[in-house]
Order: structure tokens, then sequence, then C-alpha cells
């Protein structure tokens, strides 16, 4: 029986890449949409992958991209409008009449969040549901266990201080494979979790001093968790190169901090992908063989200083002169998830051993 051909959107983001190599490992035929060719689009390649570079903000490039697809894992960029691709690809999938799109979600989703991006995606979540004749899975995690990048493996390793406005928030940090086994469980195998919501985690909630515990452990010396100012994110994130809608929704993410708690750890990656979900410290491995200034030498402490001077002098982003200079839309009464009725009905109730929330 010939299998299903699957369309991996931002084939070379972190769960896109991680996406399709698996669904290749098992057989699948799968079409790899990029916004341009790369190194990760080449390793694809190599592996089989059919590579499809096109823009997902695009009607005619998404209806020749879903052209003969009959599923599909949709993962918007984390750019502005990202409502209108999500139209966009849903509008593509219905006229294709694919079986079913597994879609990438956030746990913070809501229609009343400060970030804008996050309303996006609730309403996204909500569009997709409405397709008449295309399923839906609804893959929805919290804080990715790569998001502490942002702290920086070259200051861990060389300074010996995770610095990040985290306050004392657990998480149960999901890694980049573990949310892909749940992608691509829900693409092959989708009749038992169509129209339903499931989040990765990871197997246990770390507080911020356990995980720089761990990345001490794996570098080999002292790292110490510091609760950082919140105004440093954005010149650390500018002089790396991220774009400032990004970096405007990550100041309410990190006011989020106490809300990915709640509901975990859940059993979503043994349920769909049946095995146990990694732990903190063999994905924090995985990440310092590739850290250019992973080991502590005299040269990377030197490139490391002159990284943080960079960041220092860079100037910072305000997320409300942001929306404003932006013409964002900002809404009269905005309220953090763990507020907000809407998502406490459906995120607020869920016990720590629950793999999904109904939509």
């Amino acid at each position: 029986m010939l299998k299903p051909k699957i369309l991996v959107t931002t084939a070379s983001g972190k769960t896109g890449f991680a996406t399709a190599v698996q669904l290749l490992e098992k057989g699948y035929p799968v079409r790899a949409l990029v916004r341009a060719e790369d190194n990760r689009s080449e390793t694809l390649r190599r592996l089989g992958a059919e590579i499809f570079v096109g823009n997902i903000a695009d009607i005619v490039d998404m209806r020749r991209a879903l052209s003969w697809i009959q599923r599909a894992y949709y993962c918007a960029p984390f750019l502005r409008d990202s409502l209108a691709t999500g139209v966009i690809f849903a509008v593509a999938a219905q006229e294709n009449k694919l079986e079913m799109v597994t879609l990438m979600s956030q746990w913070l989703a809501d229609p009343t969040s400060p970030s804008v991006h996050t309303r996006e995606v609730w309403l996204t979540d909500k569009l997709f549901t409405w397709m008449p004749d295309v399923a839906t899975v609804t893959v929805n995690p919290g804080w990715f266990a790569d998001n502490y990048r942002i702290a920086g493996l070259d200051v861990m390793a060389q300074i010996g201080i995770m610095l990040l406005p985290l306050g004392e928030g657990l998480n149960a940090p999901p890694s980049n494979e573990d949310i892909a086994r749940v992608i691509v469980g829900t693409l092959t195998n989708p009749d038992p979790y169509v129209g339903k919501t499931y989040r990765p985690t990871g197997p246990r909630l770390l507080s911020p001093h356990q995980l720089a515990e761990t990345f001490g452990k794996v570098i080999g010396r002292t790292v110490r968790y510091e609760n950082g100012p919140i105004w440093m994110v954005p010149k650390v994130l500018r002089s790396a190169g991220i774009p400032d809608y990004a970096i405007a929704q990550l100041f309410t993410y990190f006011e989020e901090r106490n809300t990915f708690a709640t509901g975990a750890p859940t059993n979503a990656v043994l349920e769909i992908a049946g095995r146990e979900p990694e732990d903190f410290e063999t994905i924090a491995r995985r990440y310092m063989v590739s850290a250019p200034n992973g080991k502590r030498s005299l040269g990377g402490l030197s490139r490391t200083m002159l990284t943080l001077i960079k960041s220092l002098a860079t100037p910072g982003i305000n997320p409300d002169s942001y929306a404003k200079h932006h013409e964002i839309p900002q809404l009269a009464n905005v309220q953090f998830a763990k507020d907000s009725p809407d998502w406490q009905e459906t995120h607020g109730h869920v016990a720590a051993e629950a793999s999904f929330v109904k939509n």
C-alpha cells in the first residue's frame, strides 16, 4: 500500500526539519516547503525529500505546494501576519481536499493575550477546525527546551551564568525532536488523534536553577542561574539578528513564565510516539556538541566578552512603542493566560497526567 505524501512547512525550522527527517526515516514521501535553499534543505534533499521553494504567504505557491499532497504539517513562521498565512494555507488545503493537517499552535494561545502573535495563533486554531473536508490535529507545546539557548551557550560555558528573566517559573521543556515525534505520530496514524489537541512536554518540571545546574553538568563547570532584567533580552536578540516583531512577542512570553507549569508534564510523547520524552540533560548535551564556544578557553572567553559588549551597545525595543509604530491593533482589555476565562476554560483545569485538551 502506497504511503500518503506529506507536505512539511517551514521545513528548515526547529520542528519542521525534525518532522521531515523522521518522516523520511519511516519511508514516507515528503515535500519540504522552504523559503530559500540552505544547508538544511540540502540535507533533506539527500535524505530523499522533494524540496519546494516558496512563500507560505502566497496563495499561488501554497496551491502548488499542496497539489498531490494527502497530509500536511502546518507551522507558521514567527513573523507578522501569521493569521493571513493561516487563512491562505487553510484555503489551499480545503481546495486540494487534504485528508488531514497537523497544526502547530502554542500553549498560551488565547484571544485576549497581550501578544498579537498569540491572538493570531488562537484564531488560526479556530479557523483550521472549520475546514469542512480536512481533519485537524493540534499540537500546542509550551516553552521549548531550545528556547533556553537565548541565555547563550557560550556565556554559560565561558562565564558560568544563565541569565534570563524567568523568575522562579517551572517548566517541563520538550525537545524539538520529541515535538516532532508527536507530529509524526499524528501524521502517520491520524485516526486516533483527529479533533484533539496534544501538548508535548519533557518528563518533569524543572526550575531555572535546575536547568542551569544541568547545563553546568554537561559543560563541566558550575553554572549559576540569575533572574536577569527583561530589558537585556531585546539587546541580545537584536544583536543576533532576531526580527523586532518576534522580540516584541517575547516580552509577553517571559511575563507568562509561571503559566508553563500548568498541566505539565503530560504523557503526549509516550502516548503518540510510544517512548518516554527526552530529559533535559540529553537535550543539553546535543546542544553543546554544536556550540562554537561550548568549551572553556581563553579565546572563547574573549569572543564571548566581545559578543556581550556588542549586545549591551545594541539599542533595545519597547513592545508598546513597536506596536504603535507598526500600527498593530491593541485591545482595550488584554489578559495573560492565567487571568483569561477563555484560557482557563480549556487549559486551567488540566491535570498533570492529561495528554490533551479538547478544543
